[in-house]
């Protein structure tokens, strides 16, 4: 399959506003009048990812990423629309976030993703996913499709 680029049905990117001051800055990475209830996280995480390393792609069959790339390196986040009933279904779209522009991307169940730290130090992403990781307990099966693990993968990184 040949991925066009294009914007993504359900895929939002929302660069974020630094407050600064003496002090250092703040930003606002979630408020509940921003998203609809479905999307509402309940679980969150930090990853350390090291300079030109990727994760993914990966994609979710029922759980929604709420990703934070804030810094202190920058990330190019890859994103394929693989969801056969979408409007833009084979649509591609590459975005770049983190410190020199901060911002979140919400990922809807059934687009694949990854991303790849650009930068020259290691970069922290955060993630506020609306599903528990391996369910309540951590006694459920795992929400994820690996798709970096296969060799003849249509998703490839730049």
């Amino acid at each position: 399959m040949n991925f066009e680029f294009g914007d993504i049905d359900g895929v939002i990117i929302k660069e974020l506003i630094k407050r600064e001051d003496a002090r250092g800055w703040l930003t606002e990475i979630f408020r509940q009048d921003e998203i609809s209830r479905d999307k509402w996280p309940v679980m969150n995480y930090v990853s350390e990812t090291k300079p030109g390393v990727a994760r993914g792609p990966h994609e979710h069959v029922d759980q929604t990423d709420y990703f934070g790339f804030l810094g202190p390196s920058d990330f190019k986040i890859y994103l394929w629309d693989s969801r056969e009933k979408s409007g833009t279904y084979g649509k591609r779209m590459v975005v770049t976030l983190g410190e020199v522009k901060p911002g979140i991307v919400v990922i809807p169940p059934g687009v694949v993703h990854a991303y790849r730290n650009t930068g020259t130090i290691p970069g922290w992403v955060i993630n506020l996913p609306n599903r528990l990781y391996a369910g309540w307990q951590k006694k459920e099966p795992v929400d994820e499709i690996r798709h970096e693990d296969k060799q003849d993968s249509i998703y490839k990184l730049d």
